[in-house]
C-alpha cells in the first residue's frame, strides 16, 4: 500500500465529483461589486416575498396563539 498520496487521491475523487455537477464555477463574468448587487437585489427579492407571505398566512388561518 502506497502512503503519503492521500491529498492526491482527495483532488482527483474532488475534480471526479465536481465534472459531474455540470462544471458549475465560481466564474460567472461579474466583478465582485456586481455580483454584490445582484445579490442584495436577489435578498431583497426572497425577503419581500416571504414578508408577503407572512402578511397572507396571517389572515388566511395560519397559527393563533390562544389566550
Amino acid at each position: 500500500i502506497e502512503r503519503g498520496n492521500q491529498r492526491e487521491t482527495d483532488r482527483q475523487r474532488a475534480a471526479a465529483r465536481n465534472s459531474k455537477k455540470g462544471g458549475k464555477t465560481k466564474d460567472d463574468g461579474l466583478t465582485p461589486e456586481q455580483r454584490r448587487e445582484r445579490d442584495a437585489k436577489a435578498l431583497q427579492e426572497k425577503a419581500a416575498k416571504k414578508a408577503a407571505q407572512a402578511v397572507g398566512v396571517g389572515f388566511m388561518g395560519g397559527k393563533m396563539n390562544k389566550t
